[in-house]
């Protein structure tokens, strides 16, 4: 039985998950979290970054995330994104596995291109097997999961960002998500 290290999902290692956000994050940087979850992501940006914000409306997880990853550079808040006054501007807004949850995803993109101008976004695609496509044709559930509003593929991510005054600058496929590094238009 594998062990979960201070409640981190063994995908995080095998993924090498966390890589993809340590790997475009400078030391001088304010991140934002958006969907922060209990926090493992966040706590290993901040041992890089200048400072890190989580966000999650899910009081559980804020909770877990205070208790096993906190470090005197990070905070966390429970709070739904779209309401939370936010004042100041971050470097870099991290929305992991978050975009396929949100109903009107053009809305939100515009608002967090308010609060900031890099995103480090990983969404799951719909094309990662050809199962998935089929299931989808015959009208059978394909989702990874249930309360996911959409999955992607490369060229439907684009579109939508640009519709919110986004661009990808790079991306990569790994193991059926896109990772991408987006930046505003402006």
């Amino acid at each position: 039985m594998v062990m979960l290290e201070k409640g981190t999902h063994p995908k995080h290692r095998l993924m090498k998950y966390h890589d993809f956000f340590l790997n475009n994050i400078n030391p001088s940087d304010t991140v934002l979290d958006v969907g922060c979850g209990s926090g493992s992501v966040a706590y290993d940006v901040a041992k890089k970054a200048k400072r890190v914000i989580g966000i999650d409306i899910d009081e559980d997880k804020i909770r877990d995330a205070k208790k096993n990853f906190l470090l005197d550079n990070i905070e966390y808040i429970c709070g739904d994104i779209m309401s939370w006054p936010f004042k100041q501007k971050f470097n870099v807004i991290m929305l992991s596995n978050v975009l396929e949850h949100i109903g009107n995803r053009i809305e939100f993109l515009r608002k967090m291109k308010r609060l900031g101008k890099k995103f480090l976004i990983r969404v799951p695609m719909l094309n990662r097997s050809w199962v998935v496509l089929y299931k989808k044709e015959l009208g059978i559930e394909y989702r990874l999961d249930k309360t996911h509003q959409i999955e992607y593929t490369v060229e439907g991510l684009i579109m939508e960002l640009e519709k919110a005054g986004l661009k990808i600058s790079n991306y990569s496929i790994q193991f059926g998500e896109i990772w991408a590094v987006v930046a505003s238009k402006t």
